[in-house]
């Protein structure tokens, strides 16, 4: 993790949350894993963290939070697990659809208060 001196009020987060079913576990983290390492990689990236927890049902809700120094620098990260994904051929999409995950996706700033 990086140390940023500077204020956090412009930085970025992209969070995550899957509800993933506990056979799809491995194949799933496997592949969070490969993007988390690209994103850590590049520039303005602050810090990122991957949390889980194990339902009643034994299903597990995943949240991958990943902080950037400002929009542009999310936005470069965008575009290279594009370029990555294209590379690859590489659909999170089909993946989700095949292996029965729900996904929520969003990208947040700090709120004032």
């Amino acid at each position: 993790m990086s140390t940023v001196a500077v204020s956090a009020a412009g930085h970025r987060y992209r969070v995550d949350t899957f509800v993933v079913p506990a056979a799809a576990r491995d194949e799933f983290l496997c592949r969070v894993r490969e993007t988390h390492s690209l994103l850590q990689t590049q520039p303005g990236f602050v810090q990122d963290q991957l949390l889980e927890r194990t339902a009643d049902d034994g299903s597990l809700t995943i949240v991958t939070l990943v902080e950037w120094e400002s929009e542009t620098a999310m936005a470069g990260a965008r575009a290279a697990v594009a370029a990555l994904r294209a590379k690859t051929g590489f659909d999170p999409r089909q993946l989700i659809e095949k292996l029965s995950i729900r996904a929520d996706l969003a990208e947040y700033r700090n709120a004032s208060i």
